[in-house]
């Protein structure tokens, strides 16, 4: 029987930049609970058939087994213990050297030709020839990295269309100086995203206002549904529940009875009961209403002005920050081109993806690396029974 190795080819001079970078230099790993609904694009029912080969208790038993302890913090994100992303990429790096893994950085690929008995290869450095592929090059996203986008033009070299790629997890850039003032501020709000003959997208977080508009958790989990409506050239609004899980009657309802129980205190200072003082008074600039008012003389115009300007704030925005800024890529080699089973390629046998590279994108908070780990058990596992002399095809 023929020996059977795997070489990993990779374009970058230093492996795991994104590792490396991800979840502030400490790797946020997988959350503790990840469903299907927490992504976007192809099919959820493979969605969930992924991510049910290896959910996130099979993660967390792999990296222990390998030496990388995990602890749960904020919003249920695993991070290993140490804190820090250098710990799981070298602990796996030195796991696949273990099983005789070969890595080449440097080698970036410049071609790959299917033929009769598997692959020919061509790369920056040198050529091989594989009986099987996995293309799991990312996406867009911090081309810097590596990640450029090249694997989608080899895809559709090989047979492959493509849903077209846009940020995705990126901040968003706003037109206006409403937020300039705001810079470094930030706050729970929900957002709400309106496309012309779609159904809102909502999300709730902390926003953080910047210097070039909007960025933060719920800003990102959104981030996508915007680039999308607009590749699609659909018309798409935003807009900010400055006070998210109220609705228009009981903030007034709140409002009259803060004027009830204190008529002398002034506007701006109930506000900034609720909400960041210096974001209340940037809103009661913007709509005109003086923040000296005592609450008792507040004309019940200004007072509904007021109300509806908490609870649907519109947030103009122009563009996002792009791919050198966006944590993922939205789009990619479609699901339904992939049999489930193995993520293997319905249109060109021996060749499988993982990862990014797929139409596939989770929000922000360790599921895209959940994608990645189990999107990569799949095809492993696939991987391993093709190669065995009797067993079936696993494409």
């Amino acid at each position: 029987m023929p020996v059977r190795s795997v070489v990993v080819l990779d374009g970058a001079d230093k492996l795991g930049a994104k590792i490396l970078m991800s979840g502030g230099g400490r790797c946020n790993v997988t959350n503790r609970v990840v469903t299907p609904a927490d992504f976007c694009g192809g099919n959820p029912n493979v969605i969930k058939r992924v991510l049910a080969a290896f959910p996130v208790a099979r993660t967390v038993a792999f990296f222990r087994e390998i030496g990388v302890d995990l602890s749960e913090q904020d919003n249920g994100k695993l991070f290993p213990k140490t804190n820090r992303s250098l710990t799981v990429l070298q602990t796996m790096v030195d796991e696949a050297a273990r099983l005789g893994v070969r890595i080449l950085p440097g080698h970036r690929v410049t071609n790959m030709r299917p033929g009769a008995s598997g692959f020919h290869i061509a790369t920056s450095a040198t050529t091989l020839s594989a009986g099987h592929v996995v293309l799991a090059t990312g996406g867009q996203s911090f081309p810097k990295t590596g990640s450029d986008g090249s694997g989608y033009r080899l895809a559709e070299e090989l047979g492959h269309a493509l849903v077209p790629p846009t940020p995705a997890l990126v901040p968003l850039v706003l037109d206006g100086d409403f937020h300039v003032p705001l810079s470094g501020i930030s706050h729970h709000v929900g957002l709400t995203v309106h496309a012309a003959g779609c159904k809102p997208v909502r999300a709730a977080g902390v926003l953080l206002w910047t210097h070039f508009g909007v960025s933060g958790p719920a800003v990102l989990d959104v981030s996508r549904h915007w680039h999308r409506a607009r590749l699609e050239r659909r018309e798409v609004a935003m807009f900010a529940n400055l006070l998210p899980g109220e609705d228009a009657a009981g903030v007034e309802a709140r409002l009259r009875a803060l004027a009830s129980a204190q008529p002398r205190v002034q506007l701006h200072n109930a506000l900034a009961r609720l909400l960041p003082a210096r974001v209340a008074d940037s809103i009661l600039e913007a709509l005109g209403v003086p923040g000296t008012t005592p609450m008792a003389h507040l004309p019940k115009e200004s007072r509904r002005k007021v109300v509806q300007a908490l609870v649907r704030w519109p947030l103009p925005v122009r563009d996002s920050r792009g791919y050198s800024h966006a944590e993922v890529t939205a789009g990619g080699v479609p699901l339904a081109e992939v049999n489930p089973r193995s993520l293997g390629s319905r249109k060109c046998p021996g060749l499988y993806f993982a990862g990014e590279i797929l139409d596939v994108d989770g929000r922000i908070g360790g599921f895209n690396f959940q994608w990645a780990w189990a999107s990569a058990w799949v095809v492993a596992t696939a991987l391993a029974r093709a190669v065995k002399p009797d067993g079936p095809s696993a494409g």
